[in-house]
């Protein structure tokens, strides 16, 4: 029976090689043939432990030590605030299946036309704004609903006070409504559930009450908590009460910020814009964010230049608790999801983001390259085919979901390999890259310049260019199919005793006898057997003939003749059995 050891999700080589009760110089000597050069000192996630414990041989299982996902995330969302807070406004997701109608409520709700901007009518980004209701603000973010973007659906839901699930009267819950509702949950956060098309001849709002109490949501007209309210996009009608809602389970919540204290907060998206550089969108969580401030996050850092309503191109002064804004002013990219806090000054700044990026690097290890790169390592010494691939976003939250949900099309027999990945338009550096490995180009919502284009057609690098998400994955899904090898089908037709042997040379068999099995038919490919051992195989069944007429098949129990194709002289005797089969290859595809 296996032995079970705990580690942690990153653990140092020297740790590992203690708990396997191996000499460490052993466990690097397997790491470096696996193309992982580290020390002993040197971290290595979970998932690359466990791999290299099978490359061993270990009867042991690897377990990560177990958290409490609610708690880190509540952890991470809930500050602890001081006698001096204020009330701050709800920040609020509106989540829920593509199609039942997510950006159209806040459309309607912000008078603006979103939609129409789309491609495909589906959110491709978290948008983030301010409304005023009742002489109170409320911040929402619109997370994206195809599923592609999970990840993005997710962030949303953990930034969140209040979670709105929009399900529509016409279609009732979806995957993607109980994937919402799972992140809703895991994030901690209150629901509150709009039923959409509610104008709809086809809605009932009964049924998606039923739907709601299987998932142990009990609606509060039938005695439990999770209020519930009918809306129409298309005639308005509950939006205020939908308001008044959100506001009500904000009261209960106590939501309190300090302001008085140096900015904190999250990036919720980034990217590149001609003219200004890097651009953020962040949610201001405690403290006030100031025009001239220098905010920290991850590896990269800003003086803040410009501060943008996310609802106009109008510059503001500052930005309080609750609030998003658009930043400028950043050295680079932040990360998507970073969090992000202001400090005194700007040597701070680059010394905290400096020292983040060696510290990140040094807790990764070689993990950068590590469990996904091991995999496909190994996998190569299996004939893995891989499909290369240079990703390019407009934004780095899109960036981040299309990698994510192209990994997930990875098969036992092909996988995607991502050689490259920038936010921006595709690059002569991009094209070089995708030439040399050999990777088709995927950009999704960006431009190729045309001086790029006729770097392309001379470089022979396809760059395919897509507005909508799950256009691009089944690109990609098609690509990889055709990686694929044919997969062969055979059939099997029927079965010949030999009763008389009449002609045998080196290019031909002819001989006669009994169907016993099944019928026998042509086109179609022999086996002979004697007493179950295989004289001869693959030969092509010539022709058939019963008594003095050809024919195309025999049914069983009849007699007839057969003539087949051989290489080389067949010595056959009667009482042989042949089988016939029939071969076709057929594509496949993932």
């Amino acid at each position: 029976m296996a032995r079970t050891i705990e580690i942690d999700e990153h653990i140092t080589v020297g740790a590992l090689a203690d708990k396997l009760t191996l000499p460490a110089s052993k466990l690097i000597l397997e790491l470096f043939k696996n193309g992982i050069m580290v020390t002993i000192n040197e971290t290595i996630d979970a998932d690359t432990a466990n791999i290299i414990k099978d490359e061993l041989g270990l009867d042991i299982e690897l377990v990560v030590k177990k958290t409490d996902l609610v708690a880190d995330t509540l952890a991470t969302r809930v500050r602890n605030v001081s006698a001096n807070a204020s009330q701050r406004p709800p920040v609020v997701a509106v989540m829920g299946h593509v199609d039942h109608g997510k950006t159209s409520l806040l459309d309607v709700i912000r008078s603006s036309s979103v939609v129409d901007k789309e491609a495909g009518g589906i959110t491709q980004h978290i948008s983030a704004y301010q409304v005023v209701h009742k002489e109170r603000k409320i911040t929402f973010l619109d997370t994206p609903g195809h599923e592609a973007f999970a990840a993005l659906r997710e962030h949303g839901a953990r930034l969140t006070d209040v979670a709105i699930i929009v399900i529509a009267a016409d279609d009732g819950i979806k995957p993607q409504t109980l994937e919402a509702i799972r992140f809703a949950r895991k994030a901690g956060v209150h629901m509150v559930v709009a039923v959409t098309k509610i104008d709809k001849p086809a809605a009932n709002i009964e049924l998606v009450k039923q739907q709601l109490a299987e998932q142990e949501m009990l609606p509060e007209d039938w005695g439990g908590d999770t209020i519930i309210v009918p809306v129409s996009s298309k005639t308005k009608e509950g939006l205020d009460k939908l308001l008044d809602m959100v506001l009500l389970v904000a009261d209960i919540e106590e939501l309190k910020a300090d302001y008085d204290v140096p900015a904190e907060g999250l990036i919720i998206e980034s990217h590149m814009e001609h003219g200004k550089g890097p651009i953020a969108v962040a949610l201001v969580e405690q403290g006030v964010l100031n025009v001239g401030d220098f905010m920290v996050a991850g590896d990269t850092y800003a003086k803040v230049r410009i501060l943008q309503s996310t609802t106009s191109t109008t510059p503001v002064k500052t930005a309080s608790p609750s609030a998003p804004v658009v930043v400028t002013g950043f050295k680079a990219l932040p990360e998507f999801g970073e969090s992000f806090t202001v400090v005194k000054n700007e040597k701070l700044a680059r010394t905290l983001s400096s020292q983040y990026g060696i510290d990140h690097k040094n807790s990764m290890g070689s993990s950068a390259m590590s469990s996904k790169e091991l995999i496909r390592l190994i996998n190569q010494k299996t004939q893995q085919q891989e499909f290369n691939i240079v990703v390019k976003a407009d934004v780095q939250g899109s960036l981040t979901s299309v990698i994510d949900t192209l990994k997930t099309l990875d098969t036992d027999e092909v996988s995607v390999r991502i050689v490259g990945s920038s936010v921006g338009a595709v690059t002569e550096n991009d094209v070089r890259m995708a030439s040399t490995a050999k990777a088709v180009i995927y950009g999704f919502d960006v431009s190729m310049p045309q001086n790029v284009k006729q770097i392309t057609m001379r470089e022979n690098v396809s760059v395919r260019l897509f507005k909508v998400i799950y256009e691009l994955i089944d690109d990609a899904r098609k690509e990889m199919s055709n990686l694929l090898l044919p997969e062969e089908i055979v059939t099997q037709q029927g079965s010949l005793v030999v009763k008389a042997v009449f002609k045998t040379s080196k290019n031909e068999l002819i001989c006669g006898g009994e169907v016993t099995k099944g019928q026998l038919v042509i086109p179609s490919l022999a086996t002979i057997y004697r007493k179950e051992k295989v004289i001869a195989a693959d030969l092509p069944v010539v022709m058939l003939k019963h008594g003095p007429t050809e024919t195309k098949q025999v049914p069983l129990g009849q007699l007839c003749g057969i003539s087949l194709q051989t290489t080389a002289r067949l010595e056959i005797e009667d009482g042989d059995r042949i089988d016939l089969y029939t071969s076709e290859i057929h594509e496949r595809s993932l």
